[in-house]
């Protein structure tokens, strides 16, 4: 059975999906854009503090679930132009440690809102 995950420490679900689904001992965290959920707005600044943004949302929503980044097995994280690879990597390797989760990093044409980077990630509790 499919147990949704919500926490007011992460932005909520702009359309029908969920924060996150905890079903048979994982966690599958929707892609987190860089909202603060305390204003609702972008984190100010660029491609690194906007990482850091989505992260930490994705960070909360684990928490909620029990588990954390540690437990990470999959991330995927989409970025809006790949020049802001190296500068997302930057900020992308503060919250994880060896051995790192498995990871695809993609340029997509847009994203909600027009952030530059949006991360989703996989976890095992």
């Amino acid at each position: 059975m499919n147990k949704a995950i919500n926490t007011n420490n992460a932005p909520a679900a702009i359309g029908p999906y969920s924060q996150a689904i905890e079903a048979n001992g994982m966690v599958f965290a929707s892609g987190q854009l860089p909202i603060d959920p305390a204003t609702g707005a972008f984190a100010e600044g660029g491609i690194k503090e906007q990482t850091r943004q989505s992260l930490t949302n994705a960070q909360n929503i684990l928490k909620e679930a029990g588990t954390d980044l540690a437990h990470v097995v999959k991330t995927t994280v989409f970025l809006s132009d790949m020049d802001n690879f190296a500068a997302m990597n930057e900020v992308y390797s503060e919250f994880f440690v060896q051995p790192f989760p498995a990871r695809s990093a993609v340029a997509v044409k847009t994203l909600p809102k027009n952030a530059l980077v949006e991360v989703e990630c996989i976890a095992v509790k």
